[in-house]
């Protein structure tokens, strides 16, 4: 049994899975409020599905890039649970857990395409990565400024699959014949949990006491827009 959690967008999400066998999940979208809504889902799930903490054998959680303040709520529940139960934790990048969830709904990729899933940072900026169709990694994970050029040197020669929760914001800039701008894949815990149960079985730990989520990006604190004097 490995539970898993994902929080690095809008989307708060919590799975448990025995093996590759999805026994339940829940999740939201409701404003960014993982503080409040993590515990409790875990929480709920662990009940509605009759199965004791105790049962766990590891905890899995999406390690980024994303939000600063989502992946550290997500990460310190994950270390929480950890610790206080005494198993593994697991840490599974959340660019590579999108590419895997498209492509089990996606299966029969030809040979010459490109998986581009991106996580929405500000204003027209993305982290992202390039996968082949056997989710190898072509690039680094990196913060990419989108703008009409994008990608051109990938599109000429491949199909392009762009997906995720920065992708939206994209498709206007983004035009050629060979991209293709999917909607329905986010970041869910899921696509995590599938992961986490090919790395529990090969023991691909994390350290829980020195664990940090991936940030990328170092965090900036927005300055208030009212001023009082």
């Amino acid at each position: 049994m490995i539970l898993s959690i994902e929080t690095s967008s809008d989307i708060c999400s919590v799975c448990i899975a025995d093996g590759e066998k999805l026994i339940d999940i829940i999740e939201s979208s409701e404003n960014r409020s993982h503080a409040s809504h993590l515990s409790v889902f875990i929480d709920r799930m662990m009940k509605k599905s009759n199965i004791p903490y105790s049962e766990l054998k590891a905890v899995a959680v999406s390690m980024g890039p994303g939000s600063y303040t989502g992946l550290r709520i997500g990460v310190s529940m994950a270390k929480g649970l950890c610790y206080g139960l005494n198993i593994p934790l697991i840490s599974v990048n959340t660019l590579y857990s999108l590419a895997l969830g498209f492509k089990e709904r996606n299966k029969n990729l030809q040979k010459n395409s490109l998986l581009i899933p991106m996580i929405d940072a500000r204003r027209m900026e993305v982290y992202t990565c390039i996968y082949d169709e056997n989710l190898l990694p072509k690039t680094e994970i990196s913060a990419e400024i989108i703008d009409e050029n994008s990608f051109s040197d990938y599109s000429a020669n491949n199909m392009l699959y762009f997906f995720g929760p920065g992708a939206p914001k994209c498709s206007s800039v983004i035009r050629n014949e060979n991209v293709n701008f999917i909607e329905d894949i986010f970041p869910c815990s899921q696509f995590i949990a599938n992961e986490a149960n090919r790395k529990f079985n090969l023991k691909e730990f994390e350290d829980v006491a020195y664990f940090e989520p991936f940030y990328l990006k170092d965090f900036i604190a927005k300055k208030p827009k009212n001023k009082f004097f």
